[in-house]
């Protein structure tokens, strides 16, 4: 393949080329209650070709490997076509790497039958754990992605990407009030990384039972308390998309709200992006442009230092590349995009953060929420009362709003117990890129002053 791609850019007569080649083996199992939703697998072959010309980009995708040469000449006259200013790219060192998967279990060899009955046999759990168990959700998929990367300056890389994701959730009812809940698993590291779930499948039918007797939170402002998983959540989604250089460079508005060197927290506030971390569901040794990835702090001791890039815009910014140009499908080329992201640990201890809290909220995971600019809205999954500097009744519809700016300087204590949802499922979207596969990870945080959403 190295040689087919190398020869195909010899086509290229533009300041910059790539090409792209996917090949993707995956399956999928999915019950809706006790019945077999979905079941399948298919193979999936193709790429795309990047010409880049006087700041004008061309594309060309294709399913055919026969004719490369051919798509490169087309991306090429789409460049020329576009191209009318001066082009910025940053430039980065070639390398010739390749990285094979390593798997515990190999999920490839595991037979779709016994897939199948391994998720049935969660989704007997969930339904027969008790008479206010409504509806349950088992989905699996797996993928198993050989990724071969060449461009015009000499780099080739061939990457093996596997992963497993799994989520089994239980949607219980009584009367007009239903509350769900979820676990996850996957990882990877091969198929055992959802085998023996039984116990976690008990768990999700049970906290939905759990629900139903909770009452919902007060709405009001809090002392709130989020756990490692809502941490990496609001990390991602309210701070990490705004680090994205792209929509920091083509918005006035963010490019004056995020400039390098202003304040954003406390001295101990440090968030991080590193898709160079081991094990991480973002990680990847290179971006795909062929750019190393590394550990690239946002946050520093309280003070916004950097933001993510692809080469493009890290020339048109006039700062470092970061590694952190990706793409979710063959047919999408490369943007900005997160790949582990998360505030790193402090020194504080969890029964310290609650012991001064006289009434506050413990918010637990994530079921969702929305960002727009600054402002966010998250759902935790659930959450405990806080009362006298003590963990007390369970409670629902546990609902964070506010400023993100506001909320970094309100975190008055950060834990010392960094951990990281481990499994996903799902991933991020953006630009029409959805989902891909993210690090979302943090320690317990203490916020002043949250709004949070409830019963009024």
């Amino acid at each position: 393949m190295q040689d087919r791609l190398t020869e195909a850019l010899k086509a290229q007569d533009v300041e910059y080329a790539d090409i792209r080649v996917e090949d993707t083996t995956n399956t999928w199992v999915n019950f809706r209650g006790p019945d077999l939703d979905t079941i399948g697998s298919a193979r999936t072959v193709g790429g795309i070709v990047r010409a880049l010309y006087k700041g004008g980009w061309g594309y060309a995708t294709f399913n055919d490997l026969d004719d490369l040469p051919k798509r490169v000449r087309e991306a090429c006259e789409t460049a020329k076509l576009v191209g009318r200013d001066t082009t910025y790219f940053a430039p980065a060192e070639p390398v010739v790497d390749v990285i094979p998967a390593r798997l515990v279990k190999d999920f490839r060899q595991v037979p779709l039958a016994e897939k199948k009955a391994t998720m049935e046999a969660y989704n007997r759990i969930v339904l027969g754990y008790h008479k206010s168990i409504q509806a349950s959700s088992v989905r699996y998929a797996d993928y198993f992605k050989t990724v071969h990367y060449a461009n015009s300056e000499g780099t080739y890389i061939e990457e093996e990407i596997p992963d497993v994701n799994m989520i089994v959730a239980a949607i219980a009812r009584d009367g007009d009030v239903v509350q769900t809940a979820f676990e996850t698993g996957g990882g990877a590291d091969g198929f055992q990384s959802v085998e023996n779930f039984h116990e976690k499948a008990e768990s999700a039918a049970r906290k939905a039972v759990e629900l139903l007797a909770a009452p919902p939170v007060a709405g009001g402002k809090y002392s709130v308390i989020t756990n490692q998983v809502m941490t990496g959540v609001f990390t991602h989604e309210a701070f990490g998309h705004l680090s994205e250089s792209d929509f920091v460079y083509e918005n006035p508005r963010m490019q004056e709200l995020m400039q390098l060197g202003k304040r954003f927290g406390g001295d101990g506030l440090n968030i991080l992006d590193d898709g160079s971390r081991p094990g991480g569901l973002g990680t990847h040794r290179y971006d795909y442009e062929g750019t190393t990835t590394r550990k690239n702090y946002l946050i520093k001791d309280g003070i916004l230092v950097g933001r993510l890039h692809s080469r493009e815009t890290a020339a048109k910014m006039g700062e470092q590349i970061t590694g952190n140009s990706r793409a979710v499908f063959f047919q999408h080329p490369p943007i900005v995009r997160m790949t582990n992201t998360y505030i790193d640990q402090g020194t504080a201890k969890f029964e310290d953060m609650v012991k001064g809290i006289e009434l506050g909220v413990y918010a637990v995971n994530s079921i969702g929420g929305q960002t727009a600019m600054e402002m966010f809205t998250f759902s935790a999954a659930y959450g405990f009362m806080i009362r006298n500097g003590q963990i007390a009744e369970l409670v629902r519809d546990v609902v964070l709003t506010g400023n993100v700016f506001d909320t970094l300087m309100n975190i008055d204590m950060i834990g010392n117990d960094l951990g990281w949802e481990p499994h996903g499922p799902g991933g991020c979207g953006k630009g029409g890129q959805h989902p891909l596969r993210v690090g979302l990870g943090g320690p317990h945080i203490r916020i002043q002053n949250c709004v949070v959403g409830g019963q009024q």
